[in-house]
């Protein structure tokens, strides 16, 4: 739930002739020629006609402008984190902070296109003091971050002359995230890393000097530094006095626009979005420290908590689009750089040979994987034969490359649930796991394992 606090606004607060409703300017224009022609023509009953065709506008504006009423808006969005497909409850709740009772308000909470229409209302007149609210219920089918509001409210005079407009400052975000199918399998059989829950000491109890080190890793804390093994070998290193350990999971996403195929949700990366949200979802559920990578930016790793790292990976996934053609090479490199650590969860597209090679080589150094690969032909209609095959090839290629590292491969095509993909990747993965090295698994798409 969000709840957008509680602001004023005066309504309205000067006259402006720009306030004038169509029919308004209309009598204003008719009330003026009126009064040019009778004072042309000598005719005192065409100018009484114009001067009071003149006076209806300005006097219909004069008196809506008198009514300073002193409102507050209080917006309320129940959740405020939903699933595509699935509908939020928006509660308007205006507050009327002066004495002077209102007369009927026209109000329109302003939304984006993606979820329809403006929704309007018509709030009868509101005694000083007491409060008024209305509901509307929002649906999206498209993942995202929106905006709420603001609130415009609209005063007019009883014969439709003037209409004086006043919008609130208050703006509220409903995030949309790509819907997460329940998934099995994995479980505690996971990638254990260097911090979390139960604390292991390796440090001797002789003193300083028997401090197990490591090399400095991203995101390591700064404090932890000692000195003097970093003099000595040249390179930062961290202490490993205490060694805690927690399952740790990456979830590498292929973010490029030339590795998918097909648009909008019946797209190849709408398929990998909501393929990488039910990882996150199920491995948030069993307590794993997610990170989520799309491109070279370091990730930060999200607590091991089903609502804050679930929740965290899902509002990066709401917002995620399709991007150039280094995206993938850049994540894989970060991945590269901070050693692949604990479970690496790759959903990939059409990914080029470097990128592959290089996780391969990542699974050859200790860590292991489980390769998801998209047939992104299924996705594309009308392809060339000669190009499906080039890319049949290619992903084929790609699963050769990976299996010979140590990744699990499973593959997925447009008709493939997402519960039996995940299923397929993780069938080979050991029911158990211990402290040693970590194990890496890797979603990507393409061909038939």
């Amino acid at each position: 739930m969000a709840t957008t606090p509680a602001g004023g606004s005066t309504l309205p607060s000067r006259i402006r002739l720009g306030d004038l409703t169509m029919r308004g300017r209309s009598f204003l224009a008719a009330g003026v020629t009126a009064v040019l022609c009778a004072l042309v023509l000598d005719q005192r009953d065409l100018l009484r006609v114009g001067i009071l065709l003149v006076v209806l506008p300005i006097g219909a504006l004069v008196a809506t402008s008198r009514y300073r009423y002193r409102l507050a808006l209080k917006r309320t969005i129940s959740p405020a984190r939903v699933v595509a497909g699935t509908t939020a409850r928006v509660r308007l709740e205006l507050e009327n902070l002066t004495r002077l009772s209102t007369r009927v308000l026209l109000a329109e909470d302003r939304v984006p296109y993606a979820l329809g229409p403006s929704p309007r209302f018509v709030l009868a007149r509101l005694p000083g003091g007491r409060r008024a609210a209305v509901t509307y219920t929002l649906r999206s089918e498209l993942r995202g971050r929106y905006a709420l509001g603001p609130l415009r409210l609209r005063l007019t005079d009883p014969f439709g002359l003037c209409e004086v407009a006043r919008s609130f400052t208050g703006v509220d975000q409903l995030v949309v995230v790509p819907r997460a199918y329940p998934l099995g399998g994995v479980g505690g059989a996971g990638q254990w890393s260097g911090t979390g829950d139960s604390l292991t000491r390796n440090a001797a109890a002789s003193g300083e000097d028997d401090i197990t080190t490591r090399e400095y890793r991203h995101g390591d804390d700064l404090r932890r530094v000692h000195w003097r093994s970093t003099a000595h070998r040249g390179e930062l290193m961290v202490r490993r006095d205490e060694q805690p350990r927690q399952m740790r999971a990456t979830v590498l996403v292929d973010s490029r626009s030339v590795g998918h195929r097909g648009d909008g949700p019946a797209s190849s990366f709408e398929w990998a979005v909501s393929a990488a949200a039910s990882v996150a979802v199920h491995l948030a559920g069993h307590r794993y420290g997610l990170r989520l990578l799309l491109d070279g930016r370091a990730a930060a790793w999200a607590t091991a908590d089903a609502a804050d790292g679930g929740g965290a990976v899902l509002d990066d996934l709401a917002v995620v689009r399709l991007g150039g053609p280094r995206e993938l090479a850049d994540a894989v490199a970060t991945l590269t750089r901070t050693g692949g650590d604990g479970m690496v969860v790759a959903v990939l597209g059409e990914a080029p040979q470097d990128e592959v090679n290089a996780l391969a080589a990542l699974g050859r150094h200790g860590a292991r994987g489980v390769a998801i690969l998209l047939r992104t032909t299924e996705w594309s209609a009308g392809l060339p034969d000669r190009r499906a095959a080039e890319l049949e090839e290619q992903r084929a290629r790609n699963a050769e490359v990976l299996r010979a590292g140590g990744w699990s491969v499973a593959e997925a095509g447009v008709a493939d649930p997402i519960p039996e993909v995940w299923a397929r990747a993780t069938a080979s993965l050991p029911p158990t796991a211990g402290p040693g090295r970590p194990r890496m698994v890797v979603v990507p798409t393409g061909g038939e394992s």
